[in-house]
């Protein structure tokens, strides 16, 4: 008997090992490359004597009315935030790395993407620009990313601050990059608010499938834990309140955009993470593309309505 439950595990463990490595794609003979320049470096070791030269080298990061003096006291009133974006980031080949994976994903999905030049900068924890992709260009602010706890933070609210680390500049880089793929649609309703929230949550998770769903959403295990058990709970309001077609614009601030929690207006509000109808939203486009036979640009093609309905969505019980 236990040779015979031994075996059976085996083939358990070998069914799942195949049909998640057939989930999984191969980029490697896809052609791209994540060209990395320290324009942090390159300014903040900068004199008067050599600035001239950075300056015509990216003229785009210096707007013509400033003067070097301006310049040249942002170099010295900023040298202990270099010094830690150094400490952190003095070997970027591994972030590297993790951008040529993404690169490669997004052209196996978007062939005619071009991958951008990346430029590191410090933006003097300029929160609102951590990213800045425009074609050809991906502005990276590596101020942003020096660790949830670095006492630089300390002004932040700690649900803005959690997702300051190293392993999430990746993800910004491809929810920016995602952003330009999508096809938005005007109507106000809001299950259309959150299912172009889960289109955006779907590009990402197929063009990073190595990191987990929390990573992704920017949940800890914890919050990411609480919304997979209160799934239903969460439908059922939606349902019950009658907000999937209502067009009200305080559904947004209170599901939808980055909050220390969700906006129920009961006594789970302390207890759920924010943006709980991006996490709906996301489970929706699965529950569709699980459903139906369409690719990923046929998936974004479709109107959310038209998702809605043939999702055949059921949330976990």
């Amino acid at each position: 008997m236990n040779k015979f439950l031994a075996v059976i595990i085996i083939l358990f463990f070998a069914i799942s090992c195949q049909d998640k490595e057939s989930k999984a794609i191969d980029v490697s003979n896809i052609n791209a490359t994540a060209k990395v320049v320290r324009f942090d470096q390159l300014f903040y070791n900068a004199s008067s004597e050599n600035l001239n030269e950075v300056k015509k080298r990216f003229p785009y990061l210096f707007p013509a009315q400033n003067n070097d003096s301006i310049w040249l006291n942002k170099i010295k009133n900023e040298q202990e935030l270099f010094q830690q974006v150094s400490n952190k980031f003095n070997n970027f080949s591994s972030e590297q790395k993790e951008l040529e994976q993404l690169f490669k994903h997004i052209k196996h999905y978007q062939p005619s993407f071009n991958e951008p030049k990346t430029i590191t900068l410090i933006t003097n924890l300029d929160y609102q620009n951590k990213i800045i992709y425009a074609d050809s260009l991906l502005l990276v602010s590596l101020d942003m990313y020096l660790g949830s706890e670095n006492k630089v933070y300390n002004d932040f609210p700690k649900y803005l601050s959690k997702n300051y680390n190293k392993s999430r500049l990746v993800i910004d880089v491809a929810e920016s990059i995602a952003s330009n793929y999508l096809i938005k649609e005007r109507n106000r309703e809001f299950i259309t608010a959150i299912i172009n929230e889960g289109k955006k949550m779907f590009l990402i998770d197929s063009y990073l499938p190595n990191k987990t769903d929390f990573e992704k959403i920017g949940y800890t295990q914890n919050e990411f834990e609480w919304a997979e058990t209160n799934e239903a709970m969460i439908w059922k309001y939606f349902i019950e309140n009658k907000l999937l077609f209502s067009t009200k614009t305080d559904l947004n601030e209170r599901f939808i955009a980055n909050a220390p929690f969700s906006k129920f207006y009961i006594d789970i509000d302390k207890e759920s993470p924010g943006r709980i109808g991006v996490y709906l939203g996301w489970q929706i486009v699965k529950a569709f593309s699980k459903n139906n036979n369409v690719t990923l640009h046929q998936l974004l093609e479709t109107n959310a309505n038209e998702i809605f309905k043939k999702s055949k969505y059921k949330p976990k019980k």
